[in-house]
């Protein structure tokens, strides 16, 4: 019935999927066609809306695609990869991304990456260590060098000159600090 009439049935989906499916194109799930006289009706208000509905074959699975839903934001993202445990990999890879932009969507602030508190930090204690005069110079001191390790490993692993983007990175932060404590006196002069 469905081929002679143009068109496509699916059957066993998961109820997830049908929410989803439902959701996207604003349609209502239903259970049964009886009503509760014993007939069989069908409101149309249940129906949702899809520009096109195709069934291509990627890969070695044959895939339903709803396309131009009504809800614009439902979104379906295919993987592939060489094997299952690449698939898996970027699956979990994609869910960690997707869930770091939802916990910053849904707290509204973000903390400074990619080694920029330490470096922020190393080049504070590195002033701090100047202005004291005892052994615990050479201990802070030390201390601000090792926090570099860190903005120093993940240049690295990005495959990028870790010497050059530090250094960068401790200019920045150098102007930041002195610029901030400029602002300060400038401030305290004005209150004074």
């Amino acid at each position: 019935y469905f081929v002679e009439a143009g068109a496509i049935a699916v059957r066993r989906v998961r109820k997830e999927d049908l929410r989803h499916v439902a959701k996207a194109t604003g349609a209502t799930m239903v259970t049964t066609f009886a009503d509760m006289e014993g007939e069989e009706t069908f409101d149309p208000s249940f129906l949702g809306h899809a520009d096109e509905v195709v069934e291509e074959r990627i890969s070695d699975d044959e895939i339903i695609l709803v396309k131009g839903t009504k809800n614009t934001s439902a979104v379906s993202i295919i993987l592939r990869g060489a094997n299952d445990f690449m698939l898996d990999e970027i699956e979990r890879s994609l869910h960690d991304a997707l869930c770091i932009v939802k916990r910053t969507l849904e707290s509204n602030t973000v903390v400074a990456g990619g080694g920029a508190v330490e470096t922020a930090l190393s080049v504070y204690l590195e002033n701090l260590a100047t202005t004291l005069g005892s052994r615990e110079q050479l201990a802070i001191a030390e201390f601000a060098e090792s926090l570099l390790i860190i903005p120093k490993v993940l240049a690295v692993n990005a495959a990028k000159d870790a010497t050059d983007l530090v250094a960068k990175l401790r200019s920045c932060h150098h102007k930041a600090q002195t610029n901030a404590d400029k602002q300060h006196l400038s401030r305290a002069w004005v209150l004074i």
